[in-house]
């Protein structure tokens, strides 16, 4: 069973950064593929990132070049550096784990096994 904990998430004004973290219990290790997802009221649940057990990065579009995905293994942390925030990244954050070495289509939510709670972004 892996346990999965969101925080860092916040008010910021737009333009602003914050950063997410993601830590991780249970049995999960380096091998997961580990993935960002986000949901605004009213809207259905989007990809955001994600990163493959080797390191390589995917992203959405629409955060490309303003967000970061990165992971400490040793720490079974995974991060979420957002920065030119804008109205439109409002939603709640939530991380998600598959134990497969690869994401392969990794947006497919459907396709992770575990989820946290997630973490609220406000941007305004």
């Amino acid at each position: 069973h892996v346990q999965l904990v969101e925080s860092g998430g916040g008010s910021v004004q737009a333009g602003g950064s914050l950063r997410l973290s993601c830590v991780a219990s249970g049995h999960l290790d380096s091998r997961f593929c580990l993935g960002w997802f986000r949901q605004a009221p009213g809207k259905e649940r989007e990809g955001v990132a994600a990163i493959d057990s080797d390191g390589s990065t995917s992203y959405a579009d629409s955060v490309k070049g303003r967000f970061t995905i990165s992971k400490d293994n040793a720490k079974k942390t995974l991060y979420l550096q957002m920065n030119s925030l804008k109205p439109e990244d409002t939603a709640t954050y939530t991380c998600a784990a598959k134990p497969t070495f690869f994401c392969g289509v990794w947006s497919r939510a459907g396709t992770y096994p575990y989820w946290g709670q997630g973490t609220q972004v406000t941007v305004s």
